[in-house]
């Protein structure tokens, strides 16, 4: 899966009889780790303290590992009821926060005159670049192209799909779901509505014939008799160009998780949510329904972000397309 971590050193000192952790200038991996081992140990043993500030006045690069252990700190430090404030923020990192939703729980000190940006400045904050497809404005236009046509296509084939829909399972049409995406920002995506009405109360019901942060279930009793039809022809997916248009998700990218299978993972793996999710990808060419291991799933999203490219995704687009036309080759 995610291959071993050195340790990173993070002393934890005193000011005031208030514990500090100073933090890097880039929080990524190797130090996320490494700060999320070092608080959590800090917590375990220091039953007294009421509260810790991390320092981030030398911190302006983050990425989702480092979000990541954030969110692992976030989690442990209500746990013990203790405190969690931020100082020196900058505004790199605040736009991180922001985006991700972690400026609303956690203590963040008004920013000093050295981390303030000069008026008429704001606009030129720009969020990290984690991986290099980030900030590809050809992947991006060619995003938007595709959206387009698979918005085309997607009003062509709308009413004979809402037709046949209604006629086996009376309810919506539409069934949309929480995901979270780049850095972990959630977002909400849309499917042709494919199981039963009341499918997300009954997934505790369901096995899980998967191993680890993810669901699946091959004989999967809440999907209706037309969406077996629409998961084997990826039509359930279509909706998804807007999500696409909209700049929440790429064509090509990793699987888009739900927030309850990011609130299971380890530091490393949010390693996955450093590139937008796609429609289509690793996983989705390799096996798709098929992979049911989750240390899979982290090999194949780490493995697109090794080898991503404009030319390699092209040829992801290609090799799904032609998948779609095999036989047994849908998702279930």
């Amino acid at each position: 899966m995610v291959g071993p971590i050195p340790d990173a050193d993070f002393r934890i000192t005193f000011f005031n009889d208030t514990p500090v952790v100073q933090l890097p200038p880039r929080l990524t991996v190797l130090e996320a780790v490494a700060f999320k081992k070092s608080c959590q140990q800090f917590l375990q043993e220091s039953a007294d303290t009421q509260q810790l500030v991390f320092d981030l006045s030398q911190t302006t690069f983050i990425d989702s590992s480092g979000i990541g252990a954030l969110v692992s700190n976030v989690k442990l430090a209500r746990e013990k009821q203790v405190e969690l404030v931020l100082r020196g923020v900058h505004p790199q990192v605040m736009a991180v926060l922001a985006m991700t939703g972690l400026d609303q729980v956690l203590t963040i000190e008004p920013p000093s005159q050295s981390t303030t940006t000069t008026p008429g400045k704001k606009s030129e904050i720009q969020l990290p670049t984690t991986h290099p497809s980030v900030r590809s404005w050809i992947k991006r236009g060619i995003d938007v192209v595709g959206s387009l046509v698979g918005l085309g296509i997607t009003a062509i084939l709308f009413i004979p799909i809402v037709i046949v829909i209604k006629l086996d399972d009376p309810g919506p049409i539409f069934f949309s779901q929480i995901r979270c995406g780049w850095m972990g920002r959630r977002f909400q995506v849309w499917k042709f509505r494919s199981m039963c009405v009341n499918a997300e109360a009954l997934k505790d019901k369901i096995e899980n014939q998967a191993s680890g942060a993810f669901f699946k279930n091959e004989n999967d009793p809440r999907v209706t008799r037309v969406g077996r039809i629409l998961r084997k022809t990826s039509l359930d997916e279509l909706p998804q160009f807007w999500n696409v248009l909209k700049g929440e998700m790429s064509l090509v990218g990793t699987r888009p998780p739900t927030p309850d299978e990011v609130e299971r993972y380890e530091v490393p793996e949010w390693q996955r949510l450093d590139v937008k999710p796609g429609m289509t990808g690793e996983w989705q060419v390799n096996g798709r329904s098929q992979v049911r291991n989750f240390e899979d799933v982290i090999r194949l999203d780490l493995r697109y972000q090794e080898n991503w490219s404009l030319i390699y995704d092209l040829k992801l687009i290609v090799k799904t397309i032609l998948i779609l036309f095999r036989k047994n080759s849908g998702a279930y």
